[in-house]
């Protein structure tokens, strides 16, 4: 049994083995923090009938409605992989979905590593497109390319925001609007 619930503080306490996940980005407490009280509504937390934290997704909603980019952005998702394959990330991304097309985002996007094969066909049966590549997206020895990856919600009834003009680009071209 699992339930899904809003992200609290003393989570931060306990998802550390989660992050432990090589494909999983972590990030400092700071960041954490500011995501739970900015955009609290997209931080859930996948718990245990037990209490163990089986996964989690955070998110945030940002851009410009006049440019069509108010879209929802997958920051994290990732699952324990106690619990993987048991359709919880699907699940977690439906929340993180409904969240974005109530809020009229035109889209929601994420960025994943191009080795995690896994990750992208996860995304691509849930609707994703690859819109664009991103060079140099993960810093590591050596740097590794990233799919920007997008979904159109029920605002982009003509799914403008899947039709890419550049294929390929540099980290420092996102838009950031």
């Amino acid at each position: 049994m699992c339930t899904v619930r809003p992200f609290v503080c003393s989570d931060l306490l306990k998802f550390s083995s989660i992050n432990l996940d090589p494909l999983t980005e972590t990030y400092g407490m700071a960041f954490y923090l500011h995501y739970l009280t900015h955009f609290p509504e997209y931080f859930q937390v996948a718990e245990s009938a037990d209490g163990s934290i089986m996964g989690y997704i955070m998110g945030k909603a940002e851009g410009s409605v006049q440019k069509e980019m108010w879209h929802g952005h997958v920051t994290a998702v990732t699952v324990d992989p106690e619990y993987r394959r048991l359709g919880l990330a699907s699940h977690l991304m439906k929340g993180l979905e409904d969240i974005s097309d109530r809020k009229s985002t035109f889209f929601v996007d994420l960025f994943v590593r191009v080795s995690n094969d896994v990750a992208v066909g996860m995304y691509k049966q849930l609707g994703y497109h690859i819109y664009r590549t991103v060079l140099g997206y993960y810093s590591g020895d050596p740097d590794e390319d990233a799919y920007d990856m997008r979904k159109p919600m029920t605002r982009d009834r003509n799914r403008r925001s899947i039709e890419t003009k550049k294929p390929v680009i540099e980290p420092y071209e996102l838009e950031h609007t």
